[in-house]
């Protein structure tokens, strides 16, 4: 299997890793679980689970880094502040990362996101904040509420406008009616040990729930109680349903 590593800089030096699988195929960006690096994936089985489709170049994965640990999982800093932080992974992504896949892919290809756990979180919020890029997010073991990552302190716009559960359900007029055309998001979790302590059993079916409300396109899969918040369980749920958007 073809693969490569680059280090991608963005105009506002925020630098991180790249690692991508394939030699053609949709593009999927994927985000690692919390703190996690561009390796996580095919240090975990997942990029062997996809390894078919990937040699028969009907994907290409991209795996990044996170900039969890300054971020979202800096407990010290109030919540607000971990926002405006997660500002710098945002702008790494759209004027790094995009330009590298899209040069890479040979066009303005769409770009699929993909994660689990917290990468979860980014792969939804990445694709309802730019849609135009990202219009299919696959989503394991998500929690959708920054509010519930023992969060302190004030919560302003920057909490407001990457917490999923709360700025969908405000969506009106002429951007959701665009959305429900633009958007489709699968919500993976298993209803085993771990899922109800990391809040991801609780967070997808809330965030399913809100998506019900506005009627935007999505699809809630609730695998059994013996299904844990873990690699073994993310392996088969990728292998079940990667094959269907590639």
């Amino acid at each position: 299997m073809r693969h490569y590593s680059v280090q991608l800089k963005a105009p506002n030096g925020a630098e991180a890793n790249l690692t991508a699988f394939g030699h053609w195929g949709r593009p999927v960006l994927v985000f690692p679980t919390e703190k996690g690096g561009a390796w996580e994936w095919a240090d975990n089985g997942m990029i062997t689970e996809a390894a078919p489709l990937i040699d028969a170049g009907r994907v290409k994965l991209y795996c990044v880094d996170s900039f969890d640990a300054g971020t979202w999982s800096d407990q010290g800093l109030p919540l607000e502040e971990r926002a405006r932080r997660h500002g710098d992974y945002e702008r790494w992504v759209l004027d790094a990362v995009v330009p590298h896949i899209r040069a890479d892919s040979g066009g303005d290809t769409e770009i699929v996101t993909a994660g689990c756990s917290l990468g979860a979180f980014h792969a939804l919020n990445f694709a309802f904040r730019r849609a135009d890029l990202f219009p299919l997010a696959l989503c394991f073991s998500g929690n959708y509420d920054p509010g519930t990552w023992r969060a302190w302190g004030e919560r302003g716009d920057a909490v407001y406008f990457n917490s999923p559960v709360d700025y969908v359900a405000n969506l009106h007029g002429d951007h959701l009616e665009w959305l429900r055309k633009q958007l489709s998001l699968l919500l993976v979790c298993g209803q085993g040990q771990w899922e109800d302590t990391t809040g991801a059993l609780e967070g997808t079916k809330r965030m399913a729930e809100v998506l019900a409300a506005k009627d935007i396109r999505h699809e809630l899969d609730l695998w059994g109680h013996d299904v844990p918040h873990d690699w073994p369980s993310w392996r088969a749920q990728l292998a079940h349903h990667l094959h269907r958007f590639s």
